[in-house]
């Protein structure tokens, strides 16, 4: 009775606890005031009591909803319609405001512990649901506690989807799971006023054992695409150098120039040792050009002082 007469608002499913009535506060002070100037004009104490229960009467029947708010009125027992936002006024004792109903989106957090996927995998799956109320009188009266009822609705939804799908679908098709999911929680809570504006998905746990095997797979197909990278690049190579045997086997001269190139690049270098096959030596003429490699590294290791005739 307190809360009535100061004007609060009662906690309801989907409702919020309400500030102060200023506008009931108004009609009691005004009503005592009333009161107390009789008693000193009169001298009659009935008449500050009589004001002092007008006051308590008729200060139950302004009622304030904010902007976001819609008040369920009920006259004796029989809804007669919505009140709010703003200011709005029942009749005492006769009608009530059953419930408060919020009309914001709201956000919901649900999950599935330990659910089975359609491959026999158990998963955890958590996510949160986007909802509003779009109309509060199926929402006041078609269910008892609407903001439970999405909840176990969005719960029981995701179950059912895990348990159809596969681990793989459920890791990689993320944003098709969630749409199917948004779709299937919109259909079971239209009935309530409820509908659903999105449905995200924040995390996916597996057993500890198959993340390891799932590692091992994925490692394993990495190790193969770039053994079969370093094959095809082998084959490029074999490729080319086809290309290029064809090239020096039309013309003589070509080789013997890439010989001498090979010849130089690898006596530049001080101390530097090459290893030739001797059927190499005799197919390209590559004996005097050695010699006189050799000749010009022995002037640059130490020989220079010494004059060759």
């Amino acid at each position: 009775m307190v809360s009535v007469v100061l004007g609060r608002r009662p906690e309801s499913s989907g409702g919020t606890v309400s500030h102060m009535n200023v506008v009931a506060i108004a009609i009691l002070l005004g009503s005592l005031g009333l009161g107390l100037f009789g008693l000193i004009a009169t001298g009659n104490p009935i008449l500050l009591v009589a004001m002092t229960v007008v006051g308590v009467v008729l200060m139950q029947s302004p009622r304030i909803a904010q902007q976001w708010e819609r008040a369920i009125v009920l006259r004796l027992g029989r809804f007669i319609g919505l009140r709010g936002p703003g200011l709005f006024w029942i009749v005492p004792f006769i009608e009530n405001v059953s419930s408060w109903i919020d009309q914001r989106t709201i956000t919901t957090s649900f999950a599935a512990e330990q659910t089975l996927t359609s491959d026999t995998v158990p998963v955890n799956v958590d996510a949160v649901l986007f909802w509003m109320v779009h109309d509060a009188q199926k929402a006041a009266l078609e269910v008892q506690d609407y903001p439970q009822a999405v909840s176990w609705a969005a719960q029981t939804a995701l179950r059912d989807i895990i348990g159809r799908t596969t681990l793989t679908d459920l890791l990689r098709g993320r944003e098709r799971i969630e749409d199917e999911l948004q779709q299937l929680i919109d259909q079971r809570s239209s009935p309530w006023g409820v509908t659903v504006s999105s449905v995200e998905m924040r995390d996916i746990v597996i057993p500890g054992a198959l993340q390891d095997a799932m590692s091992r797979e994925a490692q394993a197909a990495r190790e193969k695409q770039a053994r079969i990278i370093l094959g095809e690049a082998e084959m490029e190579i074999a490729h080319s150098f086809q290309e290029a045997a064809r090239s020096y086997h039309d013309n003589p001269t070509a080789l013997h120039l890439r010989a001498m190139n090979m010849l130089y690049e690898g006596l530049k270098e001080k101390g530097a040792l090459m290893l030739i096959p001797s059927s190499a030596v005799e197919s390209m003429g590559m004996g005097g050009l050695m010699g006189a490699a050799a000749l010009q590294q022995q002037r640059l290791t130490g020989g220079g002082d010494q004059t060759v005739k």
